[in-house]
């Protein structure tokens, strides 16, 4: 019997990426007749013409199935569920830009068949085509993430991989809501393969991910995979209070020995606003947890599914 590959794009304002995708992807497909495929199409709240484009796939072709937002949640919520509506034997996630090459899929098909990894996932060898400073950034994150959170995540790490259903379990059965994929990956453990490839640009649109974006998820990354940041504050607030007790042994032997007026008063306000600076961003700091634990109590649901194609409908509907 053959075995059952699930493909899940997650889509926002792909428009006229998709046709392309698809295009491509078929042709890929075509050559690996061994294999069953479906393609799920994770509509993320997208404002053009996506969830139509999707529907005219899904209405030639029955392996295409499609599942719509109500509003744009987010990549990550539009993985999981994808990885919730998944039946495959093995499932892969893919961009619809094409920067995640449909080419690497019978590769990857070979390694978690015959080489008996549990995941094979891509790397991008450059990143040509990509700002310098975008690039950097990219690079100085991952080398952070990998010393606070012990744990590996490759450098130019895409989320395009392919992973047998024990994989896909495990990645199931971490409900939180503050997701961070990546890390979910790592965390797991299991066997992968990393597969290189030069970087590709978009086929078409333009990037959804501006450079707020990028550091909120940054962000979220470090805080979801590590305890660093409050440590850090904790060390902070140690070495200020020492500083603060030489200060004053300092200033009460002066005048204790000398008998001279402590002068300064403007240096003084500086470092009180420096001090209090310091309290400020290490609350900051505790209140990122605080609110990452509210989000999780809340317990709302990751997403809600506006409109489906899907066999059984595993998502949030409204009424």
């Amino acid at each position: 019997m053959s075995k059952l590959v699930s493909l899940i794009v997650p889509c926002y304002n792909e428009e006229q990426a998709l046709p392309l995708f698809y295009e491509q992807t078929l042709h890929i497909i075509e050559q690996l007749p061994a294999y069953n495929f479906e393609l799920i199409l994770v509509d993320d709240g997208s404002r053009d013409g996506t969830l139509r484009v999707a529907k005219e796939l899904a209405a030639r072709d029955a392996r295409v199935r499609f599942l719509s937002f109500s509003r744009n949640f987010g990549k990550e919520s539009a993985m999981y569920a994808g990885l919730l509506n998944a039946s495959g034997d093995f499932v892969a996630f893919m961009d619809a830009d094409l920067q995640d090459p449909p080419a690497l899929l019978p590769q990857m098909l070979t390694a978690l068949t015959e080489e008996g990894y549990d995941a094979a996932a891509a790397r991008r060898q450059t990143r040509t085509g990509e700002g310098r400073i975008r690039s950097f950034l990219s690079r100085r994150f991952y080398s952070m993430m990998n010393r606070l959170t012990h744990m590996e995540i490759v450098q130019g790490a895409r989320d395009f991989r392919l992973m047998t259903r024990a994989y896909v379990n495990a990645l199931l059965a971490l409900s939180e809501r503050c997701r961070f994929t990546k890390g979910l990956f790592s965390w797991v453990g299991f066997r992968t393969k990393w597969i290189s490839y030069e970087n590709v640009e978009r086929v078409a649109g333009e990037t959804k991910w501006s450079m707020t974006q990028l550091f909120r998820y940054a962000l979220e990354g470090i805080i979801a995979f590590s305890v660093a940041p409050l440590s850090f504050a904790s060390l902070l607030g140690t070495a200020f209070c020492g500083i603060s007790l030489l200060g004053f042994l300092f200033v009460f032997f002066r005048a204790l020995f000398c008998g001279d007026p402590v002068a300064g008063w403007p240096s003084l306000v500086c470092i009180l606003l420096f001090a209090s600076g310091i309290q400020l961003f290490s609350l900051g700091m505790v209140g990122q947890y605080l609110a990452r634990v509210y989000t999780e109590t809340k317990r709302r649901p990751l997403y809600i599914c506006r409109e489906s194609n899907l066999p059984e409908e595993k998502f949030v509907r409204m009424g």
